[in-house]
């Protein structure tokens, strides 16, 4: 069969498939896109010659927001179907590397086809070309090499063979998947092969399932039959597992309570007699709690970042053991864990029926249900409306927002103070409820990611919550919901500045220098009055419908019109500063965030010194 090397290559993808537990899944289900001179006659001629029932085309605005509508998109699938993202040489390419780098950092498959430079050199350099002198081999695209699980250039046509059955298997791949990179030099792209019409038959990649080995599963099973106060981690390999029933099946067989990271908050709904909340610097006092005297932390799915560990500070009873239940033997051995290398779904169950008759002492589950319910008046406190009149505090937005939403809605953000206070406070109702990049915490993500969601659950009422700082460096795909009708909801929250950060330069020293919105002030900081930005005009203007909300009372009228509207709305309000009744509670655990050694200003060197306090109880679990 005579293609291009484009149109086998979109031919090819067409015909792929993802199958787990008997269900198959269109493995990847269309392709984003910007058009140039490295893909406009070789990826986008195909695209238009194969026609859009074969391959759905989605028209992106920036590169970069293409790729985490993909990643977005991918999550809420359960990472059985992907998008691939389409992009032309140069500039357009290297905007593609930060969205790299959070699919792969947080495990989510996605397509990267970017243009190359010719590969048979006729003219060299061409526009757009980095001219390496030491490597003629070398293009932009290389810098996609270290944020790809998977990379490979397609410099002759018959090459393309293995290297798209090679990315099919990472991207069905549950330990390696991430994003995979075809770098595609635009002669090539163009050039014509006679094609075996193998390599065009339908495929079905299996996602596999593997159960714990025999010797492992033991001795895993000791370890929760010798512990007396065990603490489950979940993170977000019991969500992409859809490990959540063998999760609950298995807390209340033992009693265990469930502490959740980022990525797996929800994974138990809220109310489960076994949830304990977020763990970690923006976790809750009562998971927090549970950690510092735990003697058995079952670590599922999870990486153990410095958020969720308190930079190596929380776990402090000196008794601490660590049971790592992984699918990949890199993070199940963590912490000097025990690993129990397996999916988390057979893993859970397996070890569920290992330990049958096993259960904490009563005393145990007692003390957590009151921590449980403690925690909850708190959030009620947090939520509290307070003056109607006044503007809402972003506690409060967020206590107006859990008021109104049930299980079917899904909440996006990535950055900021927002997921702080997420993860501490919200309520998340079912299993992908809560949708929070905190792997790379890449502000802007959530405009496109949202819009990928919406495509991945049509009919759910999806939500990106942003701060003003996060707005900014990503809006345009807006643009492309508007185009779509894809009826996102966006919440700008705007308090004139990279709020989040402020808050960790005063705690550090920094005095929250260069982090406000504000005109100059007269000692040349950023301390004036807030800058005259009217980003409700700037949503409206790229085709959102737009409800402004001055107070609590105008705000609870915008969300519930919000969630109903069958077009792209935007609510935007301006919060004011919390007191102490209305503010989240603070962080219940230590992160590590270096402050300055010397330093002639009092607020570093008191930084300091309560720095030094902190990182005094940091240890190795080994």
């Amino acid at each position: 069969m005579r293609l291009t090397v484009a149109q086998a290559l979109v031919r090819f993808l067409s015909a792929q498939y993802a199958e787990r537990d008997g269900r198959r899944h269109r493995l990847i289900a269309a392709t984003w896109g910007i058009f140039g001179h490295g893909n406009v006659a070789g990826i986008g001629q195909a695209l238009l010659e194969t026609g859009a029932q074969d391959m759905p085309f989605l028209q992106g605005r920036n590169e970069q927001a293409m790729v985490h509508a993909a990643v977005g998109y991918a999550r809420q699938s359960g990472r059985l179907s992907a998008h691939a993202v389409t992009t032309s040489i140069g500039p357009g390419a290297t905007n593609l590397v930060t969205g790299a780098a959070g699919a792969t950092i947080n495990r989510v498959p996605v397509l990267l086809l970017p243009g190359d430079t010719f590969a048979t050199r006729p003219a060299d350099p061409v526009l757009q070309q980095l001219e390496v002198q030491e490597a003629g081999d070398v293009s932009v695209n290389d810098t996609l090499r270290p944020v790809s699980r998977h990379f490979d250039r397609i410099t002759r046509p018959e090459a393309l063979i293995p290297a798209a059955l090679q990315a099919m298997r990472v991207l069905t791949d549950p330990v390696r998947t991430g994003a995979v990179t075809l770098a595609l030099p635009q002669d090539v792209q163009a050039e014509a092969y006679d094609w075996p019409e193998e390599f065009f038959a339908e495929r079905v990649w299996g996602v596999r399932r593997p159960r714990p080995d025999r010797v492992e599963l033991a001795a895993a099973a000791a370890a929760v039959r010798g512990s007396a106060r065990p603490l489950i981690v979940a993170g977000g390999g019991i969500r992409h597992s859809g490990a959540g029933a063998a999760l609950a099946e298995f807390a209340e067989a033992t009693g265990i309570p469930v502490a959740t990271t980022q990525a797996g908050k929800g994974v138990l709904p809220y109310d489960h007699p076994a949830e304990v909340g977020g763990i970690g610097h923006t976790g809750t006092a009562t998971a927090d709690g549970l950690a510092r005297e735990a003697d058995l932390v079952i670590a599922a799915g999870t990486r153990l970042t410095d958020f969720t560990t308190a930079s190596a500070t929380l776990f402090q009873n000196p008794a601490v053991r660590f049971l790592g239940l992984n699918l990949d033997p890199y993070d199940a051995h963590k912490l000097g864990a025990l690993p129990l290398v397996a999916d988390a779904r057979e893993g859970l169950g397996e070890l569920r029926e290992a330990v049958a008759g096993y259960r904490v002492d009563p005393q145990y589950t007692a003390s957590y249900g009151e921590g449980k319910r403690e925690w909850e008046r708190l959030v009620d406190a947090a939520w509290g409306a307070g003056d109607e009149d006044l503007p809402p505090t972003q506690t409060q937005v967020l206590g107006l927002l859990d008021s109104l939403v049930d299980e079917s809605d899904i909440l996006v953000n990535a950055a900021g103070s927002l997921p702080g206070d997420l993860h501490k406070l919200w309520r998340a109702r079912s299993v992908d409820q809560y949708h929070l990049e905190y792997g790379y915490s890449c502000m802007g993500y959530e405009i496109p990611a949202a819009i990928g969601v919406a495509l991945a659950a049509p009919g759910r009422p999806v939500w990106a919550l942003v701060g003003d700082g996060t707005y900014l460096m990503n809006p345009t795909e807006i643009v492309t919901a508007v185009q779509e009708g894809v009826p996102i909801k966006l919440v700008i929250l705007d308090n004139h500045g990279y709020a989040s950060i402020g808050g960790l330069s005063g705690a550090v020293g920094g005095e929250g220098f260069g982090t406000g919105y504000r005109f100059r002030a007269p000692d040349g900081s950023y301390t004036g009055d807030p800058l005259p930005v009217d980003l409700a005009a700037n949503a409206g203007s790229l085709g959102m419908a737009v409800i402004r909300a001055r107070t609590v009372r105008d705000l609870r009228e915008a969300l519930a019109e919000a969630r109903s509207a069958t077009c792209p709305t935007c609510v935007y309000v301006q919060t004011r500063t919390p007191d102490t009744v209305s503010g989240p509670p603070p962080a219940q655990a230590w992160w590590d965030v270096p402050v300055a050694e010397t330093a002639k200003r009092k607020a570093a060197a008191q930084a300091r010194e309560e720095y030094d306090r902190q990182a005094a109880q940091r240890r190795r679990h080994l």
